[in-house]
């Protein structure tokens, strides 16, 4: 368990600094590309990660399981031919994607209301190449649990991306001139990330063997259901692209207010409400080989305490944020974007980072517990619910039938991931009395944030608002959790104690062995 939380606090603090560096980027490009520009890139974007998914999405999740499996039983030419033989797939995949893209642009363009949107789209088709190998041995290095390598690789690309973005921004006359520069920084943080990832790979003695059809046959069958989950995920952000604008502009708004509403919604709320799945995420990439290694060695034990434990844990961090977003929302996307609908957005969504956790981590469970076939039957369910939601609810509620949406999808998806989960190992998870407990610390802790921030926006700057009101927000929200049983407070301070007591032991042999 030390291990696994080691390996948990270092994607997490990788993942933080990158979610963080890219968070402040959003904001910059909010800010410097403007909502309709934005709205327009978005729209491309999400066609692009449509193909990128196909390449990116079950490939490096299977090789890492595939990797560990042959590491445990020390197959280390088989571990170089797995590399090699996903690295042929996922090129040949990416080529041909591009290929169709080009030959058929003038089908593709039929998507879109406005042109500048497929010229985006083509000017992002080189990062497919590039992504196709960044993804092969990203893989590989997870397999091997050389997490280091992995989270290095990925704030790097974000960084490089950064400066690109800075340097092109310098020298544009218009915000749609920005929107094509963001594609342009895509390409080449690619690149770059691409040329780091092969470097570190070698670097730490991976291998490469020649490929072999023995090993693609499980590749491919155990990758194309998730792959499937993840395309038929990513076709839901175009095609909800498409959709909403489409119905948003058919109960009266202009298409340029339209794709401004989709913009903030998409560009500037849902980074927000994705936070917490920075952590989440980071269980999950740990989880893949862990729960692989114990299915190799039918240590059922292990897989019951890990999957009961992931829940929980996801549960109370998700729940962790929703006080602050209920309680100051609207006063985060005026300090962050200086727009008061993002904020607006984000306090009516800050109950679905629930249902958001709990299908993340599920979803997760299921994949390495290798039944990514009911996972993805259990997506298309919730998608469904999605899709009905977007195209009925705009003229009820307009931009908010996109949350509503989303939080009645993300639910349906939950539930039958846990009933599946229930059936595969037997575990008892009580989650109904957990949740409902969650639920009755975060309204009042939501109450008092919201109360507290009310009153110090009368005294205090904006920002220190924010950082009272959010301490205000966990604080109280862990002492209720404390108060219904659902952590105990003392066993956690003990803890911190005994781990202070061993930094500072250590600290005094330094010292010693240096004296």
């Amino acid at each position: 368990m030390k291990s696994l939380f080691k390996t948990v606090a270092l994607i997490t603090a990788f993942s933080v600094i990158t979610r963080v560096v890219g968070f402040f980027f959003r904001i910059y490009l909010s800010r410097v590309v403007g909502a309709e520009a934005l709205g327009i890139y978005q729209v491309a974007f999400s066609i692009f990660m449509v193909l990128m998914t196909f390449i990116s999405s079950g490939l490096p999740l299977i090789i890492s399981r595939m990797g560990s499996t042959f590491s445990i039983s020390k197959q280390h030419k088989k571990e170089g031919s797995l590399v090699s033989t996903a690295l042929l797939y996922a090129l040949t995949l990416a080529i041909v994607l591009c290929l169709v893209m080009l030959v058929f642009k003038n089908v593709f363009a039929l998507l879109f209301t406005d042109e500048r949107c497929l010229q985006i789209l083509i000017i992002l088709l080189p990062s497919l190449i590039f992504s196709a190998v960044y993804s092969v041995f990203r893989g590989a290095m997870w397999g091997k649990d050389n997490y280091f390598a992995l989270c290095a690789s990925e704030l790097y690309e974000q960084i490089v991306r950064i400066l690109v973005c800075v340097i092109l921004f310098a020298n544009a006359t218009s915000a749609i001139e920005n929107a094509f520069n963001v594609a342009y920084s895509l390409n080449i943080a690619c690149l770059f990330s691409m040329l780091l990832v092969i470097v570190l790979f070698f670097f730490y003695g991976g291998t490469l063997s020649r490929p072999s059809k023995q090993i693609f046959k499980p590749l491919f069958k155990q990758s194309t259901p998730i792959t499937g989950i993840r395309v038929a995920g990513s076709f839901i952000q175009p095609l909800v692209a498409l959709i909403l604008p489409a119905r948003l502009t058919s109960i009266g708004y202009t298409s340029s207010q339209a794709l401004s509403l989709y913009g903030v919604a998409v560009g500037m709320t849902m980074p927000l409400l994705f936070v917490p799945t920075t952590i989440i995420g980071s269980l999950s990439t740990a989880l893949i080989p862990d729960m692989s290694k114990a299915m190799a060695q039918n240590d059922q034990t292990h897989i019951e305490n890990r999957v009961r434990s992931s829940i929980i844990f996801s549960l109370f961090i998700s729940s962790l944020f929703v006080p602050a977003y209920l309680g100051m929302g609207e006063l985060a996307g005026v300090f962050l974007y200086d727009n008061l609908t993002s904020g607006t957005l984000l306090q009516a969504s800050s109950f679905v980072l629930l249902p958001l956790g709990l299908t993340n981590i599920t979803s997760s469970l299921l994949n390495s517990l290798g039944l990514e076939v009911k996972s993805f039957k259990n997506f298309i369910c919730g998608t469904i619910v999605m899709f009905v939601a977007i195209t009925f609810l705009p003229s009820i509620v307009g931009i908010n039938a996109f949350i509503w949406g989303m939080g009645a999808s993300y639910l349906v998806t939950a539930v039958l991931n846990v009933v599946m989960l229930k059936k595969k190992t037997g575990i008892k998870l009580h989650l109904l009395k957990t949740i409902s407990l969650l639920v009755l610390a975060i309204l009042p802790s939501g109450a008092l944030t919201g109360f507290v921030v009310g009153i110090a926006g009368h005294f205090l700057p904006l920002f220190f608002t924010l950082v009272l009101g959010g301490g205000v927000s966990v604080v109280s929200f862990v002492l209720l959790c404390g108060v219904f049983g659902l952590i105990d407070i003392k066993a956690v301070i003990v803890k911190g104690k005994d781990y202070a007591s061993k930094i500072k032991f250590k600290k005094r042999n330094r010292k010693q062995n240096n004296a």
